[in-house]
């Protein structure tokens, strides 16, 4: 596929191969952009920018509304692009094409009801026919740098908000992953989106990131993706709006009066859905010494019949990983724990990119399976005595996304909820859930800033005040 730049479909030189994850072969080439591309990009974009402020939100949300119904009808494509490219089963695949249209079609109501509101300056001293509000206006040009494991569900949340609000949209998807985007790209511009108003640049994350990080034309970067990555886009972009959703560790607490078959089921789904590759992934399974035995079993039982393979293929459960060299780090993180005193319950192999749905039992806050984002299809086992140590236990580490608590309690529940540090609280569920128009973000290194198209659209666009000094 080509990329969409300054207005138009375009190729370079170079191009960088897309290729499935299962058995390496080539599905596609994109071209290799550069921070050249990016400045052109952003040309074309400064006029694409006054084109949708002066745009009326009722012919946003058209454009949206349209948008998210040719998505419905390629449903099964996307499904299918977004499995051969992530490597994530075919159902999965639907799942997040399905979410992805919801999104959009979510970002195009919003649209309609972006407003700022009154603010009572009569009750202030000095405020005698004083009549104050707000206004809500786009920031311009908006970047959105999006991750491989939801090529396009994440770039929906950044791109639907964006143009809701009015402005014009940057897109830099992940190189092993660009496919969904750019036909994203298309469908909007075939419901309308003016070609000013919109670029998708493929290309190294490296040089694109930089010159996106330094064009002061760019007004809010919208960024998925490491802790580390993030930490240097901030200290780059200086004056610009970000908002940043980074990694986690998320820890899920199984208090002893839990429903342990719902809890085993929903952290069989929490731990290895994508491979692991999720954000918000179940990894640190904290489990009460009382229980231990009858969960660790349960748990066993159901984690030993997800089978592996290609993704596409029916029965599959878990498919490869984004690459192989990812699975050869969990991989050799796994290992370390167990050289380090971890039991290893099942799993533990890895063949090419697939690493097998694990276990890993006894583990400790210092290995490397907890106190860092794993990204894999792992969960670490430790436990506890009480729901005080529990909440400990979960509040070590500098992450703070999403969190679990299994229990019948209601005061353990609130506990959990007011005193553990984290964005997302789930009762009675895994840290894996998300409903695409809730408030959406991390505490702590797991960022900045909210999803969600209503939040996401406050987030990229800016607040003006009016006050108007009447005549008495």
């Amino acid at each position: 596929m080509k990329m969409f730049c300054a207005g138009q479909w375009q190729d370079t030189k170079q191009s960088i191969n897309v290729t499935n994850p299962f058995d390496q072969s080539v599905i596609d080439t994109v071209p290799q952009g550069s921070g050249e591309d990016i400045q052109n990009a952003v040309g074309v974009l400064e006029r694409g920018a006054q084109i949708m402020k002066s745009m009326t939100a009722y012919d946003r949300s058209v454009i949206l509304q349209k948008a998210a119904e040719l998505m419905l009808e390629r449903q099964d494509d996307l499904a299918r692009t977004i499995s051969l490219e992530v490597g994530k089963i075919l159902g999965e695949g639907q799942v997040e094409a399905s979410r992805s249209a919801d999104v959009i079609r979510l970002s195009g109501e919003e649209a309609r009801r972006m407003t700022g509101e009154m603010i009572p300056l009569e009750g202030n001293a000095g405020g005698k026919n004083k009549l104050g509000f707000t206004l809500r206006v786009p920031c311009g040009i908006v970047a959105a740098i999006t991750p491989f494991n939801f090529p396009l569900n994440l770039v929906c949340h950044k791109v639907g908000p964006a143009i809701a609000a009015g402005n014009a949209i940057l897109i830099k998807p992940a190189s092993d992953t660009p496919l969904s985007a750019l036909k994203l790209t298309e469908i909007l511009l075939e419901a309308g989106l003016p070609p000013e108003a919109i670029a998708c640049v493929t290309g190294p994350g490296g040089e694109i990131g930089r010159a996106i990080c330094t064009d002061t034309r760019i007004r809010k970067i919208s960024f998925t993706g490491s802790y580390e990555v993030g930490t240097k886009i901030c200290e780059m972009a200086g004056m610009k709006r970000v908002t940043m959703e980074l990694g986690s560790n998320s820890p899920v607490v199984i208090m002893d009066d839990a429903d342990l078959e719902k809890a085993a089921t929903a952290i069989t789904m929490a731990g290895y859905a994508n491979a692991g590759q999720v954000c918000i992934s179940a990894q640190r399974i904290l489990t009460s010494s009382k229980v231990k035995t009858d969960f660790v079993d349960l748990l066993k039982s159901k984690v030993d019949v997800l089978q592996t393979g290609n993704q596409l293929e029916e029965g599959t459960k878990i498919g490869p990983m984004v690459r192989e060299s990812d699975a050869s780090r969990v991989e050799q993180w796994v290992n370390e724990a167990v050289s380090q005193g971890a039991r290893l319950i099942t799993g533990g192999q890895r063949q090419g990119a697939i690493y097998a749905p694990t276990i890993l039992d006894d583990t400790t806050p210092d290995m490397q399976v907890v106190k860092d984002e794993i990204f894999g299809p792992a969960v670490a086992l430790s436990y506890f005595d009480d729901i005080d140590e529990a909440v400990r236990l979960a509040n070590d580490t500098t992450y703070g996304l999403s969190a679990g608590i299994f229990t019948q309690d209601i005061d353990r529940a609130m506990k959990f909820a007011r005193q553990v540090e984290s964005g997302n609280i789930h009762i009675n569920w895994s840290s894996q859930w998300r409903a695409d128009a809730m408030p959406y973000g991390g505490l702590k290194h797991s960022g900045t800033g909210k999803e969600g198209p209503k939040y996401a659209i406050h987030e990229m666009s800016e607040e003006k005040m009016v006050v108007m000094h009447l005549a008495d």
